[in-house]
């Protein structure tokens, strides 16, 4: 028989000369929360193995990233829940949470990590919405936006090379370039949430970051029937400036993963998310699954739809073993 494909998976040697799809540590970035208040690092009960870090214990993980060979961090703030107010004002001041981690990490490990820093209000709005709340109750893009660049532009100044708007507000990416440029951080790259989903896997995420959200995000985050619809909101945001575009979450939604990757000429980030993590963790720790097995397979798959560049909570011991 001249066709025998099983010649190439004989050994493990052999299946590696000849595997496609390659997963490295610097392909990946490690998100991570630090929160205000806190003298050592909190255990987020949804999410096994993950952390509220102080600014202490970030600084030590940007380190352990570093010689794990990881890409980048993601940073998000956890204010205190005093702090948070309708516009979320602690997103952009020198002392907030967030700002401060940012340069802490930057201080710590200088260009060795690429510092991202999640640029949406979220995290610091009392009512847990990505921006303002109108009389009516809808967010108001507009208003926003101008929120969003004067966080962005904050990011920049406490050393991040990198801000991640998320917040999917039409013309997020557009604004926060020009705001970027106009104070003359030309250099700090735009990681845009592109195709962002009002999916039902975010659920360990908003204990990780104390969320009080009222309410959902249908209104602004994507409708997960709709598939062309993120290779839309792709092409507006390179049109707009984006120097990377990202499909969140990651596992569900690797056809879109696939659009997008093949409708771009930019790298493509997906982003495997809390309840993706939780999931794998809560069957390996049944027994129901090869928990080492599964978090690789699951990283491959992200990979070999067409990401770029995988944000994992899994980033640090993937690399590790890698």
């Amino acid at each position: 028989m001249k066709d025998r494909p099983r010649r190439l998976r004989a050994t493990t040697a052999m299946r590696a000369l000849v595997a496609e799809t390659h997963v490295l540590p610097q392909q990946l970035i490690y998100p991570a929360f630090v929160r205000e208040g806190i003298t050592e690092p909190v255990a987020i009960q949804a999410m096994p193995g993950q952390f509220q870090h102080t600014l202490d214990s970030i600084r030590a993980l940007a380190c352990e990233l570093v010689e794990a060979g990881v890409g980048g961090i993601d940073l998000f703030g956890v204010p205190d829940q005093a702090r948070k107010d309708a516009s979320g004002s602690q997103a952009w001041t020198t002392d907030g949470i967030l700002n401060r981690a940012i340069a802490a990490v930057r201080e710590e490990v200088g260009d060795q990590l690429v510092i991202c820093a999640d640029t949406c209000l979220d995290e610091f709005t009392s009512h847990g919405h990505c921006g303002v709340i109108r009389d009516d109750g809808v967010v108001d893009n507009d208003t926003t936006l101008e929120l969003y660049a004067k966080m962005a532009t904050s990011q920049a100044a406490a050393g991040a090379h990198m801000v991640s708007p998320s917040g999917m507000m039409d013309g997020q990416v557009e604004y926060i370039r020009t705001a970027l440029d106009e104070n003359g951080y030309t250099d700090v790259s735009i990681m845009a949430y592109s195709a962002k989903y009002a999916s039902a896997f975010f659920g360990p995420f908003r204990e990780a970051v104390g969320s009080t959200l009222c309410g959902d995000r249908k209104t602004y985050q994507q409708d997960p029937a709709n598939r062309k619809e993120g290779v839309r909101e792709a092409l507006l945001d390179v049109a707009q400036g984006a120097d990377i575009v990202m499909v969140k979450p990651a596992s569900h939604y690797l056809d879109v993963v696939a659009d997008v990757a093949a409708a771009v000429n930019i790298p493509v980030a997906a982003y495997q998310v809390s309840g993706e993590y939780a999931m794998i963790e809560a069957a390996a720790r049944n027994g129901w699954i090869n928990r080492e097995q599964a978090i690789a397979e699951s990283l491959v798959s992200i990979a070999r739809a067409g990401a770029d560049v995988i944000l994992t909570y899994w980033a640090l011991e993937y690399s590790r073993r890698s």
